[in-house]
């Protein structure tokens, strides 16, 4: 076969992780130098940084004033558990899976909680269970967007406005890049270093009157960490969601979600992030359509998720691999265009199939995923000289 040049140009942002992803354009570490370093995050001005980040995510969000909004330690997971372990086993729960998170929210409910009324509703990688299905009169507990499947919830139709259950929803790589239904949702948990390419370690917890509501009548059966309670004496902690964080908070991380969510307010608000993030996938899945080797995961374009991009491989020799030598094909696209500086960290998750996960979250820019795409192409080309003709 004839090999294929290389591409002319390189994106000028290579980073394509899926977490931590890319910062903001035109970020440098000078966007920190106001961080109050050195001091108490219990002291005025760390309790008025933090504060800062709840006022202004909900005003970017359209989060409604009557719902609590808390920094909490651990990222998205520490603020999924803190849910489930504080709100779960009032009643029945349904829990959806199509990917490795939700399946792992599915190990927590069933296995370390031990929840004896618990329905699970899971689908394949890049699908969506079916909706209908679930009972909102159960909790439920989801994930919006799958990270590592690259399906996301479409919308919040499903969900009954008169439901008697709580809805959480595990929305780490969607909120800022997809439309929320707040009224539809009770608690909302997402990290940083997701959509606005913050700092790792910390989560976000959004709750509903509803679920507050939960957490004031309700007591579960088992102890709470420390870490987990947000309530004391029967009502609810409200200095978690006024900026009084349960742990200490890195001050360095809290400076730069603050830059991050001025960028965002900067470029138009919530409806240019998701212009942003739509136009990347826009870009990804006009090259799949004309592409000979690679396919969107997700086969139903209605639930094509704009943030995690996943593309699997469909050239006919590669389904005569075997799995080790498809899950090295992969690998080896994933290294060359390493070696070339053009994409790092763009590997399918371990679980999923092999293939590629492209992040186009709002701070990655699309003119770098148009310069990304053809090196694809080269990078495939490559592999299959190589694997081939393991099946000829």
């Amino acid at each position: 076969m004839t090999e294929l040049p290389r591409p002319a140009s390189k994106p000028a942002n290579p980073n394509f992780s899926s977490g931590p992803c890319a910062k903001r354009p035109g970020w440098t570490v000078q966007a920190l130098a106001g961080t109050p370093v050195g001091r108490s995050h219990r002291a005025k001005i760390g309790k008025a940084r933090l504060e800062e980040v709840i006022t202004r995510t909900r005003a970017v969000l359209g989060i409604p004033d009557d719902y609590r909004i808390g920094i909490v330690p651990a990222s998205d997971t520490g603020a999924v558990e803190m849910a489930l372990w504080s709100l779960l086993g009032e009643r029945g729960v349904d829990m959806m899976a199509w990917e490795s998170f939700g399946e792992g929210w599915v190990t927590d409910v069933t296995k370390q909680l031990k929840l004896a009324d618990v329905r699970v509703f899971r689908a394949p990688y890049g699908e969506l269970p079916d909706l209908a299905q679930v009972d909102c009169d159960r909790d439920v507990v989801f994930t919006w967007n799958g990270t590592t499947g690259g399906a996301r919830i479409p919308n919040g139709d499903w969900i009954k406005p008169d439901r008697k259950g709580l809805t959480i929803c595990d929305a780490t790589s969607a909120v800022f890049a997809m439309a929320m239904p707040w009224d539809k949702l009770d608690v909302v948990t997402w990290s940083w270093q997701k959509v606005l390419g913050g700092e790792g370690g910390h989560g976000m917890l959004v709750l509903s009157p509803r679920a507050v509501e939960r957490l004031t009548t309700y007591k579960p059966a088992w102890p709470l960490p420390k870490i987990f309670r947000l309530t004391s004496g029967g009502k609810l902690a409200e200095g978690i969601f006024k900026g009084e964080t349960i742990n200490t908070p890195s001050m360095i991380a809290v400076e730069d979600q603050i830059d991050a969510l001025k960028w965002a307010e900067q470029v138009g608000g919530l409806k240019a992030l998701i212009a942003r993030s739509e136009a990347n996938l826009a870009a990804v899945q006009a090259w799949l359509d004309q592409s000979d080797w690679a396919e969107n995961l997700a086969k139903d374009a209605k639930v094509r998720s704009c943030t995690s991009i996943c593309l699997a491989i469909k050239a006919p020799f590669f389904a005569k691999l075997s799995d080790d030598d498809k899950a090295a094909a992969a690998k080896k696209i994933v290294s060359l265009l390493d070696k070339e500086g053009v994409a790092y960290d763009i590997g399918a998750y371990r679980d999923a199939p092999p293939g590629l996960r492209i992040w186009g979250g709002a701070t990655v820019e699309t003119a770098d995923i148009q310069a990304l795409l053809p090196w694809l192409d080269w990078a495939f080309a490559q592999v299959k000289a190589e694997f081939e003709p393991k099946v000829q």
